[in-house]
């Protein structure tokens, strides 16, 4: 007789295997509470909305436009800053490296704009912006092959180079431009040194939220002394409706000359290894490895998409801004939405016209201020960068050394290659330029060429002497 057949208890028969914890994202795509992804996205809008403000103010004072299409054109460049910021941060598709980036007009991208306004007229400036998107479309294949020759010792450069020269634009807001009325006020000057005074103070004694919002404090401190001190002009934001929508084609009908889109297009190999810099330290700052081959050509992508719907509504060049990288670092929060909420913001201030009237009325010194603090953060980010580059080897310093004599020369010294050609002025004008250039060739030519050379007349040498 057999045995009966032993059954296990149902508890024992199956017992499920245990699910794994799903893995906790990365910070960059970090979603936080709504109110305080606003309250910081809000903050990268008030140290950004300087920019936008004062590239429409310089082409309605160049151009001599009139006061209802400046309002229009800034009224755009609001719009457009918070999509390009939306594109960049969130990263539909293959546009965007899904980092937290903010986009705006202005640089040298504004001043060639000018350039060919003044020379060819603004159908013709308008066109050339449309162009000069396709161009990114274009050439980008081909930029993505060599970001081999872009290591950190040359993006490390070029991110120093670009953090001085944004300290000077910060430092320039403050003082005024040399030679100019009203140069180094001493209202704007102390302004500027409480704004600062302020946020390291905010920086100091706070501690978790109210620490990362430092910088949006002491920037509203700041604007609280201006108005205590009278240095604000309050009349401007009560003017106007209550709406604004951007106009399309407010110049007309673009007009499309190739040889007056050249210096924008040669501009925008610049800017695209401006990009690659921009995107790496971006993602050092949050702490978010990428593929350059695969990251930087998606930021490159939201710089084109951006700057293509700009052109229609007459703007210049759209380019992702390493100004809120700084603010990334300071704060240390690192989520993307954060930037996407600025991007939000920035579109709503763009339809309400009396809340772009509002930002406008902050003083520039306070701005400025508040901006040398941020931009000084990046110059850091990229002497971190350099300082794992091998610089103990004597070809890096030496690499490092030139690149910044030549990209610095004309961020310190503006004027020097004034008798130059026009279109050769504008390429060597732009510091960052010339440093990317001018490292990435140095480090293909000693580390790449001088090699090959050496080891090919060893090789010859040896067999000589046999």
């Amino acid at each position: 007789m057999s045995s009966p057949r032993q059954t296990l208890p149902p508890a024992e028969e199956a017992a499920p295997a245990p699910t794994p914890a799903p893995a906790a994202p990365h910070p960059v795509d970090e979603s936080r509470p709504l109110g305080r992804i606003l309250l910081f996205g809000i903050q990268h809008v008030l140290v950004m909305a300087a920019t936008p403000i004062s590239a429409i103010f310089l082409m309605s004072a160049t151009l001599k436009l009139d006061p209802g299409l400046t309002v229009n054109l800034l009224s755009a460049a609001f719009v457009l800053s918070g999509v390009g910021s939306l594109i960049q941060s969130l990263g539909p598709w293959k546009f965007g490296p899904r980092l937290p980036f903010v986009m705006l007009p202005g640089g040298a991208p504004l001043i060639l704009f000018l350039a060919i306004a003044e020379q060819h007229g603004l159908p013709t400036a308008t066109g050339a912006v449309l162009l000069t998107a396709a161009f990114y479309f274009v050439v980008l294949p081909v930029f993505s092959r060599l970001l081999a020759f872009f290591p950190a010792l040359v993006i490390g450069t070029m991110i120093v180079i670009v953090g001085v020269n944004l300290v000077k634009v910060g430092a320039v807001l403050v003082t005024g431009r040399p030679g100019q009325p009203g140069f180094a006020d001493p209202t704007a000057l102390g302004l500027g040194m409480a704004t600062i005074g302020f946020t390291v103070v905010f920086y100091l004694i706070f501690s978790g939220i109210l620490r990362q919002l430092a910088v949006m404090l002491g920037l509203l401190a700041g604007t609280g002394l201006a108005a205590l001190l009278g240095a604000m002009d309050l009349g401007r934001a009560g003017d106007g409706g209550l709406f604004t929508v951007p106009q399309l084609m407010p110049f007309g009908s673009p007009e499309f000359n190739l040889v007056a889109a050249l210096p924008l297009m040669l501009y925008s190999l610049a800017s695209m290894a401006e990009a690659t810099g921009q995107t790496v330290i971006n993602a050092e700052a949050v702490g978010k490895d990428i593929d350059q081959r695969t990251d930087v050509p998606k930021t490159v992508r939201g710089d084109a998409l951006t700057s293509l719907f700009g052109g229609f509504f007459g703007l210049p060049l759209m380019v992702t801004s390493g100004e809120n990288i700084g603010i990334v670092r300071v704060t240390g929060v690192r989520s993307r939405y954060v930037t996407a909420a600025a991007g939000v913001v920035l579109v709503a201030i763009g339809f309400l016209a009396p809340v772009t009237r509002a930002v406008s009325v902050i003083p520039s010194a306070v701005v400025g201020g508040t901006a040398m603090v941020v931009f000084a953060v990046i110059t850091v980010l990229g002497v971190q960068m350099l300082g794992r580059s091998d610089l103990d080897k004597h070809t890096s310093t030496f690499i490092c050394a030139v690149a910044l004599a030549l990209g610095l020369l004309p961020i310190l010294v503006p004027g020097v290659y004034g008798g130059f050609p026009p279109n050769v002025r504008i390429l060597l004008e732009s510091g960052v330029a010339v440093g990317a250039v001018v490292a990435a060739v140095l480090n293909i030519l000693f580390h790449h060429v001088r090699p090959g050379v050496v080891a090919r007349l060893a090789t010859a040498r040896t067999e000589s002497d046999r």
